[in-house]
């Protein structure tokens, strides 16, 4: 069986692959996080609730499978 955090990144991959078809495809945009924007969303996710002003309650597993192609994979 897959784990929790398997299965969070594969939504995670599975949601940004879906809003980057529908964006490309109806607006004709491509959807790109600049890396450090893409760093900072994988720190929030990381530091524990009671550190954070702000509520992020993505879990860190969803986050890396969403912005893991924009630290890996270059475009621009």
């Amino acid at each position: 069986m897959l784990t929790t955090f398997t299965l969070l990144a594969a939504a995670g991959v599975s949601s940004r692959l879906a809003l980057s078809h529908t964006l490309r495809k109806r607006f004709n945009l491509n959807l790109v996080l600049p890396r450090t924007l893409a760093i900072v969303l994988i720190v929030l996710a990381l530091m524990p609730d009671f550190v954070l002003a702000v509520a992020f309650p993505v879990p860190l597993s969803f986050v890396l499978g969403a912005v893991l192609t924009d630290l890996i994979f270059r475009r621009g």
